[in-house]
């Protein structure tokens, strides 16, 4: 199944299957952890996608292709990188103890998401809180209607979700939205000439790559493309949150800069770094950049054959498009998290699989628009957001979960583990997951706080 799958997702972008492709997957399927959803076929189809599109890359520089092989558990364990993460024998913290499920007084259960300080403060503000403990904040939820707070929540700026049934999901305005819409598509955004991928040893030797993402999905996005040999620039800005020890999961490879778009000069310095850019990779919300002078179609003015990525939470149509979500969020209102457990007690899943597979796939789609601008010209704006990615992973069905393992076996796990030393101190992490036969992955540099390299590229 997993590589019917993975055609059906190349598919998508326009990619048959071709006499010369070498694709292999071991070690099992599914149910790897405990859970109704397929996520083993999920994580290694996308992953054997963007193993085959760098193998495409590869064959465009060199005239020949390259064998990739995806172990299934690896892929799995992938979806949950950042649990895996250790600093200097410690494992850091990453989630607020205010975030989790609450139940309503009509009898539903709430997500609030709190791991921003701003978004924590506004749940509690919103909700009535009295004080900032998880029982005050169960008292306050529990004196709102389900639906109720949901809009509060949303129209305040802040990030929450109600748990629904599948059922009550696809019957939702937006559900129907995204039911409508791919898994993930391109759209050609301008014209340019054909261009040669830069010379190098690696399939993404020479790819300038601006990656201005947060939390999970974007910065996986561009680890996979530094994996691989991409020169990936992370940019931040000072004033904005953010969790930092996710940089000890998604930002092995890459620099990272800050640049302040609020300022003329941080603009500018923008705008320089894209007038040089193959990669522009965006995680805010449809529009945000925009209004800084950065939407695709300027970008594609400043850099002609340039590769656009926009991931979001809700997709770039329906009602719900401008909203703000993350993983744990969607899991719920889709009906992912009452499948995991129930409509009366949701779960989340063990892994944040829309998170991560929604960052292959913009790896994918930026690999596909790169060999489509080598092949065609053109400047290429990739779409893809959590949303998607859930509705697909609904769309592959339930299995019995029960026989899953809540963790790999000590003696499996040593081995998708690497270890790494630079300015964060020692750290253990997941290495790549694809497997190719001429130009394996690695980190060509250990992940750095932000802000610690200057707004240039190297």
């Amino acid at each position: 199944m997993s590589e019917s799958l993975t055609y059906d997702v190349l598919g998508l972008l326009g990619r048959q299957k071709r006499a010369d492709d070498s694709l292999a997957y071991t070690n099992g399927e599914d149910p790897v952890f405990v859970s109704p959803w397929r996520l083993a076929l999920a994580g290694s189809a996308s992953l054997g996608a963007v193993g085959l599109a760098l193998s495409d890359l590869w064959r465009l520089k060199t005239g020949k292709p390259q064998s990739v092989t995806i172990d299934r558990h690896a892929a799995t364990a992938s979806l949950r990188s950042n649990t895996y993460v250790m600093q200097n024998g410690k494992k850091p913290v990453s989630w607020d103890p205010l975030a989790g499920h609450y139940p309503t007084r009509d009898g539903r259960t709430m997500f609030l998401h709190t791991n921003h300080p701003h978004h924590r403060e506004g749940a509690l503000r919103i909700s009535g809180a009295k004080e900032a403990t998880r029982e005050a904040l169960a008292e306050a939820v529990a004196k709102w209607d389900g639906l109720a707070i949901e809009e509060a929540i949303a129209a305040g700026g802040c990030v929450g979700g109600l748990s629904r049934s599948r059922e009550e999901w696809n019957a939702h305005p937006h559900g129907i939205a995204v039911a409508k819409l791919p898994l993930l598509d391109i759209v050609k955004i301008g014209d340019a000439p054909a261009r040669p991928l830069p010379q190098g040893d690696r399939p993404l030797s020479g790819v300038r790559t601006l990656d201005l993402t947060r939390v999970l999905a974007g910065p996986t996005s561009g680890r996979v493309l530094a994996e691989n040999g991409a020169e990936v620039l992370h940019v931040a800005a000072p004033h904005l949150p953010y969790q930092t020890e996710i940089l000890m999961d998604t930002g092995h490879g890459k620099r990272c800069a800050w640049i302040d778009l609020r300022e003329p000069a941080g603009i500018a310095t923008l705008e320089g770094l894209v007038r040089e850019a193959d990669i522009f990779t965006q995680g805010y919300r449809p529009g945000t950049l925009a209004t800084r002078g950065f939407a695709p179609e300027r970008l594609a003015e400043l850099r002609p054959g340039i590769v656009c990525v926009s991931i979001c939470a809700y997709g770039h149509e329906g009602p719900w498009s401008d909203r703000r979500g993350f993983d744990s969020i969607v899991q719920n209102v889709t009906g992912l998290a009452a499948t995991q457990g129930s409509l009366a007690q949701p779960r989340n899943l063990p892994v944040q699989a829309n998170d991560y597979i929604a960052g292959y796939l913009a790896a994918l789609g930026a690999m596909v628009a790169l060999a489509r601008r080598v092949e065609q010209g053109g400047s290429w704006l990739v779409r893809v957001s959590l949303v998607q990615v859930a509705h697909w992973i609904a769309s592959l069905g339930t299995i019995d979960g029960t026989a899953g393992q809540k963790e790999l076996p000590d003696a499996e796990l040593a081995k998708l583990l690497m270890e790494s030393d630079g300015p964060f101190g020692h750290l253990r992490h997941l290495k790549p997951v694809v497997q190719l036969s001429e130009t394996p992955a690695f980190y060509a540099r250990p992940a750095e706080p932000l802000g610690t390299s200057p707004a240039r590229w190297a």
